[in-house]
């Protein structure tokens, strides 16, 4: 399928995508009519900066696996967690609650104790989801295996027992990785290498040693001959993005463009694009820039002595303490 720009006089108007394989875990697709910076803009905001659900917190009141309690947690964390509507749970961090509550976590449980001679293998399925959650799959373990089994946790022999609550948070990839949404993202452009932004090692050929991707026959190769052009850019970018499972592809691509929208949103905020806001800006800034056209901006605790200006703390303009007058200075009326 083909999501076409507008088109005016032969001439393109905005970014054009081509969706070139598509399924439940991957999509490839190509993105032309952009420049670098905002293709690899893209890349980076679907590999860490898309929410995702994943567990954080492991409280493990019983475990005489021959596995350490962190190694399992580990793996716990690692688990690919249903993602979808992550926008009905909030981060723990913005949530009015003390610690934890069913707006902004996910709980799940697991116990399992081995009471055969056989091996007892404990999988992603045997983790149960408490109720309190915004929605009936947020936080669900994520199996897309035929046997319905999910990733494997842990083995027990006979007599060994794991009791383990865990608490799955809001969160993105730049923070950890469990966080993210990708398995891997592939990154294309340029397959002829006509604008020199590599530079190929060969011992004898290059172009026997460094095979052609299959994005090379979508675009026309370097006449023989052709001299260079050092005002070409790159305008057709070619990405290949597998989820991890916890979001669907096509949701992964949607995301990171809203996450991208929402960040140029904020500059336009902050760099006050109405006139309205240099009037009313009351972020921290430099303390000697007066953009008001009044005295400049100041704040206890940002500034020091020095130069004249400023509240002057008891390390520079003197001050007395509990113990007497400092020697650096006899002026001062507070301490620490």
């Amino acid at each position: 399928m083909e999501y076409d720009a507008m088109m005016m006089d032969g001439e393109s108007l905005g970014p054009s995508v081509k969706i070139s394989a598509a399924d439940s875990s991957h999509v490839d697709f190509e993105l032309s009519n952009v420049d670098l910076s905002f293709a690899n803009s893209l890349r980076r905001v679907i590999q860490a900066e898309i929410p995702t659900i994943a567990i954080d917190l492991v409280e493990i009141e019983v475990n005489t696996s021959v596995l350490a309690d962190e190694f399992i947690a580990h793996r716990l964390g690692l688990i690919p967690l249903d993602s979808r509507e992550i926008d009905q749970l909030n981060y723990t961090r913005e949530c009015n609650c003390d610690q934890s509550c069913g707006k902004c976590t996910v709980t799940l449980t697991l116990h399992a104790k081995c009471s055969s001679d056989e091996v007892m293998k404990v999988y992603a399925r045997d983790l149960i989801v408490g109720i309190d959650r915004p929605n009936n799959h947020i936080g669900n373990p994520v199996i897309t295996d035929p046997e319905g089994q999910g990733s494997l946790i842990a083995k027990l022999r006979k007599g060994q027992e794991l009791k383990i609550t865990c608490i799955a948070k809001k969160g993105i990839a730049k923070e950890h990785a469990k966080w993210s949404p990708t398995a891997a993202v592939g990154f294309e452009y340029d397959p002829h290498n006509k604008l020199h932004h590599l530079d190929l090692w060969y011992e004898a050929d290059a172009a026997a040693e460094w095979p052609k991707s299959k994005y090379a026959d979508w675009e026309d190769p370097p006449a023989e001959g052709e001299p260079f052009d050092y005002d070409a850019v790159p305008n057709r970018f070619y990405y290949e993005v597998e989820s991890a499972g916890n979001i669907e592809p096509d949701n992964i691509i949607h995301e990171g463009i809203k996450e991208l929208q929402r960040k140029l949103a904020a500059v336009i905020k902050h760099l006050g694009e109405n006139d309205d806001m240099n009037g009313d800006y009351d972020e921290p800034r430099s303390p000697d820039a007066g953009m008001d056209g009044g005295a400049p901006w100041q704040e206890q605790g940002y500034t020091t002595p020095y130069a004249g200006a400023g509240n002057a703390s008891t390390w520079g303009g003197g001050g007395t303490t509990a113990y007497g007058t400092t020697p650096y200075g006899n002026s001062g009326s507070t301490g620490w």
